[in-house]
C-alpha cells in the first residue's frame, strides 16, 4: 500500500476540504468518537475503491489513510452502514458545490440495481428490463465536472429534470439532446438563465403558437451544431463513472441507492479535480521553448 498511499491521501485531502460546510456532529450528545467529516470521507472512499464496508475496514488497517483522517480507532463496518442509512442526500449534495460554468450539458443514464450479468438478464423471462435507477446530471463541459444531479426511479421522462438541474446555475450556454426539447425549457434558459439554448429540436410538423413559440424560434436560429456536439462529453463522464466506480448498485433500498450514486459522483469530481491540478503542475513545470 505504500505506493498508492499518496494517491489516496490526495483524494482524502480534497474530500476533507469539501466537507468543511458539513457540521462535524449532528447532536451535542454525540459520543464524538468519529465525526461526520471522517464518515463521509470513508463513504466516498468506498466508492473509489469499489469495495464493501468490511473490505474498507481492512483497507484502513493496512494503510495510513485512517491516521491521515484523524481516526482515533478503526470503525466497525456497522458504524458506516448505519451512518449511510441515516445521512440525508441533501447533506451529501454539499460536496457538489460547483455552480458556475461557461457551457453546461444535461443528460441522463441508468444504474442497474441487481448483480446479474447482462447475458443472464437477456436469457431469463422474469427479467424486468426497465428496473433501474435513473441519474440526470448537469455538467461543466469544459472541465467535465458535475454541477448538479437528480436521481429518480425509472421510467421517468428526461424533461422533468431539466429545470431543477439548471436552477441556481450560472452559465452562458446550455446543451441538451432532443429529449429535453420543449417550449417551456427554451423559455427557461433564455428568460431565467439569460443563456443560449443549444437544445436539439425535434422535426415536428406545424409548430405550436403561444408565449413559448418565440423562444423556441430564437433558439433554432442561434443553434450551433459544433457547440451542441460538446454535449457528448456528458456521455464520457457517465462512461468514466461506470467503469471506475461501477454501474451496478449494491444498496437495496432506493434511499441508500440514491446516496450511493451521489458518493460515486463526488468521488468522480474529486479524481477529476486532482488530475486537472496535476496536469496544470506538469505543464507549468515544462521548460519554455
Amino acid at each position: 500500500m505504500v505506493v498508492k498511499d499518496s494517491e489516496y491521501l490526495r483524494f482524502v485531502d480534497k474530500a476533507l476540504e469539501l466537507c468543511k460546510q458539513v457540521p462535524r456532529f449532528f447532536s451535542r450528545f454525540s459520543n464524538r468518537v468519529f465525526c461526520n467529516h471522517q464518515k463521509i470521507v470513508l463513504l466516498v472512499l468506498k466508492q473509489k475503491l469499489r469495495t464493501t464496508y468490511r473490505d474498507l475496514v481492512e483497507f484502513l488497517k493496512s494503510s495510513n489513510v485512517g491516521l491521515y483522517i484523524g481516526l482515533k480507532r478503526i470503525p466497525h463496518h456497522t458504524t458506516l452502514v448505519k451512518f449511510a442509512k441515516n445521512i440525508k442526500p441533501k447533506l451529501l449534495d454539499i460536496l457538489l458545490p460547483f455552480r458556475k460554468a461557461k457551457v453546461t450539458g444535461i443528460d441522463a443514464t441508468g444504474f442497474e440495481v441487481e448483480n446479474k450479468s447482462m447475458h443472464y438478464q437477456m436469457r431469463t423471462v422474469r427479467c424486468n428490463y426497465r428496473r433501474h435507477i435513473k441519474l440526470s446530471v448537469n455538467a461543466d463541459l469544459d472541465k467535465q465536472i458535475i454541477l448538479k444531479q437528480e436521481i429518480h426511479k425509472s421510467p421517468r421522462h428526461d424533461t422533468k429534470d431539466f429545470i431543477p438541474l439548471l436552477k441556481g446555475i450560472k452559465t452562458k450556454i446550455v446543451c441538451a439532446d432532443k429529449g429535453y426539447d420543449s417550449y417551456k425549457n427554451h423559455e427557461f434558459v433564455s428568460t431565467d438563465l439569460k443563456a443560449k439554448s443549444m437544445i436539439k429540436q425535434k422535426k415536428t410538423g406545424k409548430p405550436k403558437k403561444g408565449k413559448y413559440f418565440s423562444h423556441r424560434t430564437i433558439a433554432k436560429n442561434l443553434f450551433d451544431e459544433e457547440i451542441y456536439h460538446q454535449r457528448s462529453k456528458v456521455e464520457t463522464i457517465f462512461s468514466v463513472i461506470k467503469r471506475k466506480y461501477g454501474s451496478c448498485l449494491k444498496a437495496r433500498t432506493f434511499s441508500t441507492q440514491k446516496k450511493e450514486i451521489i458518493c460515486k459522483l463526488i468521488s468522480y469530481n474529486i479524481d477529476r479535480i486532482i488530475n486537472f491540478y496535476l496536469l496544470l503542475l506538469r505543464v507549468s513545470a515544462e521548460p519554455a521553448c
